[in-house]
């Protein structure tokens, strides 16, 4: 059975962990690396999974899922390329660090695949973009999309994309928060409590989501099927566009975008 490691059991690291245990992964083929030891001793119990140091995961691991944040990656791969076994598959969960990053730094001809998830791993509803490097194979992007598949949905795309997937889908959890919380300010701006606010907006987004999930229609006609002639909601939308709420948004993304961007080049030599 494949040995697998977790480089870095944060939030999305242990979401990883959590998901490929309740798909039927037995916990004697997971390990992980975690550099706060109290948290290290209480992942392992909660898990029954091994917590070991990095040298320790590359000698028994076939693939290692790099998990730490992009200003940790440097020291992460000081350490990881005098141990690297040849032929283990290296996976980053790194927003906007290329693939080539890690080929040049780890022992030659390492398969390296990107990924691009997103927070609504935590709940197995994650959205994970994946690429192959230089020298991974549709084998390797196999294994990426079954160990992904465990926590949500997966998508191939070619790297060129990823800093754009990561601007969409990588960023666009907060992007969805942020609207509902404004919402949830309106409703009490209009008199109704936080709580029966929440509720309402909530589960208004998980309706809308279902429906745009079913895919039988263009979010164009789902909104206008919403939207009456001289009603409440075209007058809301009128606002929407007289503020130029879209044109923020395609702003924003753009925006996000070009700081994955600057991410990858940060790194470069």
């Amino acid at each position: 059975m494949t040995k697998i490691a977790v480089l870095g059991a944060g939030k999305i690291g242990e979401a990883l962990l959590s998901g490929l245990l309740h798909a039927g992964r037995s916990a004697d083929d997971l390990m992980f690396t975690e550099k706060h030891p109290a948290r290290a001793a209480d992942l392992a119990k909660q898990y029954g999974v091994e917590s070991l140091d990095v040298a320790g995961a590359a000698a028994k691991a076939d693939v290692l899922i790099v998990a730490v944040k992009p200003q940790d990656i440097e020291p992460l791969l000081e350490e990881l390329g005098p141990v690297l076994r040849k032929g283990t598959l290296i996976v980053s969960l790194c927003a906007g660090l290329p693939t080539n990053l890690y080929e040049r730094r780890l022992p030659d001809s390492t398969p390296v695949v990107r990924v691009m998830p997103n927070t609504p791993m935590l709940v197995g509803e994650a959205m994970s973009a994946i690429s192959a490097g230089k020298y991974a194979t549709d084998e390797h992007l196999n294994t990426v999309d079954e160990l992904l598949s465990s926590v949500g949905k997966v998508a191939r795309v070619p790297e060129s994309q990823q800093d754009a997937v990561t601007a969409l889908s990588g960023s666009g959890p907060a992007y969805f928060f942020y609207l509902v919380e404004a919402m949830i300010d309106a409703g009490i701006l209009l008199g109704i409590p936080r709580d029966l606010a929440s509720r309402l907006i909530i589960q208004s987004a998980v309706g809308a989501a279902a429906m745009l999930n079913e895919g039988s229609s263009h979010p164009v006609i789902l909104r206008e099927a919403v939207t009456s002639p001289a009603g409440t909601t075209i007058m809301a939308i009128r606002e929407l566009e007289k503020h130029g709420v879209r044109a923020a948004l395609l702003a924003a993304i753009e925006s996000a975008r070009d700081r994955s961007v600057e991410l990858g080049k940060q790194h470069e030599d």
